[in-house]
């Protein structure tokens, strides 16, 4: 039986479609009003590498609501954090002076002083990233034990993250440095955060990054055929043709146009690997593994995915060891595209990826999201935020902008389930109506049966009696 309605379709990809009618609104908008064309190649790649950390810690997010509609409210503090520490162990400072320096006393203008007379060698990369993600795991590890063990309700416990590491990370900040800040990053950590592959001259088409697009854009078309022709062979629901071609050929135009964009733009940024990477590994783990399911379904009935032999506690714990991770990650990626660490690094990252995962169809009450939806939904808010700043509006009227989509995407989710839950119950009537006229239907033929058998029983008896 094939189930295939485009009006479905529509409804799934809604957002997906209004993404692309606001940026071709805003293309037109920031090309009228200001003469500002958002097709341009830096303009592109600049919208990507802004929003990466939506996209990195929209990843975790979409885990951390999977479970129940939980979120992580600590994200955007922690960032500062991490950041601070990164720069506090790379990045020759004060604080690090106090602690590893060598300090003489000696006589300055006549007076005994305490002078440094060599300064405190900055740890080399690799063991920064080590004590980087040893910090990640054991906050990750301490927050996903209070929620998933001790019972502390999620947004609880995220908020007194979300307060004490933004006090922590100012501290830092303020004993390492005069100006309340860390820059001068060595490159050998910023370059693996940063720069382009197979970097070429603006302008100059980049071979390398057009073959990658070429290669990408043919596996996508692959997999969508080898999906379809594997799911027909056991003989499940698939796909028309026709939709799986278009379905294709519209991915296909989206990742050669990136790839076009970053070819005139000097090649791939290196984010934007990391951000692929990311992405596909949370995808396949969301679509095709067992643990992935087992966070769909703790979200979907935690008391039945209990039942069923799945540890909620432990899948609890994970989503949160994993969101610090990523947080972790995000903060490296930040800092190294700044340059510095301060204060007001992070600042409202946790509403943008919740943000990203609500306009993305990730649902609100757990059980229901995918990685794909979430990017729709990061990018949304990306383009919201680089068009409106384009055409001269001022960061009120994106928050209002950007309350006004996220508010319609909760209502959008809420009556497409009440939708849902009607066209639902209405099958199970026609179901029962069916099974009931079936009954009544077997019951008629049952009593013609039996009144025949008494017709024939009576004739034979009169016949016997004759």
């Amino acid at each position: 039986m094939n189930n295939f309605s485009m009006k479905d379709v529509l409804k799934k990809n809604v957002m997906a479609i209004a993404l692309f009618v606001i940026y071709v609104l805003f293309v037109l908008l920031a090309a009228a009003i200001k003469g500002t064309n958002m097709l341009d190649p830096s303009v592109v790649t600049s919208l990507i590498e802004q929003n990466a950390y939506v996209y990195i810690l929209g990843a975790g997010m979409l885990m951390c609501m999977l479970t129940g509609g939980n979120i992580d409210l600590s994200v955007g503090s922690f960032v500062c954090f991490a950041g601070a520490i990164v720069g506090l162990f790379s990045v020759e400072n004060d604080l690090l002076n106090k602690w590893f320096g060598v300090w003489e006393m000696q006589e300055v203008d006549g007076v005994m002083q305490e002078v440094l007379v060599k300064a405190a060698d900055p740890l080399r990369t690799p063991v920064v990233l080590l004590i980087a993600i040893g910090i990640g795991l054991l906050y990750g590890a301490v927050l996903g034990f209070l929620i998933a063990y001790v019972r502390i309700p999620p947004w609880i416990a995220t908020l007194a993250g979300y307060l004490a590491f933004r006090g922590l990370g100012t501290q830092v900040l303020t004993k390492a440095s005069t100006t309340n800040a860390i820059s001068n990053f060595p490159s050998s950590l910023t370059g693996i955060f940063t720069g382009k592959l197979f970097e070429t001259p603006w302008g100059q088409p980049n071979i390398p990054c057009i073959l990658l697009g070429l290669i990408g854009a043919a596996a996508v078309v692959f997999i969508n055929f080898r999906t379809r022709r594997n799911k027909i062979r056991k003989g499940y629901h698939a796909d028309p043709l026709w939709f799986v071609a278009v379905k294709s050929a519209i991915v296909v135009a989206v990742i050669m146009f990136l790839t076009v964009e970053f070819a005139l733009d000097g090649g791939i940024p290196v984010v934007v690997l990391w951000i692929l990477a990311i992405l596909i590994i949370y995808g396949i783990i969301t679509e095709k593994t067992t643990i992935g399911r087992h966070f769909m379904t703790v979200g979907g009935n935690a008391e039945a995915s209990r039942l069923s032999g799945i540890n909620n506690k432990l899948i609890m714990f994970v989503a949160y060891l994993n969101m610090a991770i990523l947080t972790v990650i995000a903060a490296l990626v930040v800092t190294a595209r700044t340059g510095a660490a301060n204060a007001f690094a992070g600042q409202e990252f946790e509403l943008d990826a919740i943000a990203a995962c609500i306009v993305g169809g990730v649902s609100a009450y757990g059980g229901a999201g995918t990685i794909v939806g979430m990017v729709v939904g990061g990018t949304l808010i990306g383009v919201i935020n680089q068009g409106m700043s384009l055409v001269g509006a001022d960061q009120d009227w994106i928050k209002i902008a950007k309350g006004l989509v996220l508010l319609a995407a909760v209502v959008f989710e809420i009556t497409s389930k009440k939708s849902r839950e009607k066209a639902s119950k209405m099958a199970m009537k026609k179901d029962k109506v069916a099974e009931a006229e079936e009954q009544i239907k077997e019951a008629s033929e049952s009593l013609e049966e039996a009144a025949t058998e008494a017709s024939e029983a009576f004739t034979q008896e009169a016949t016997d009696t004759q």
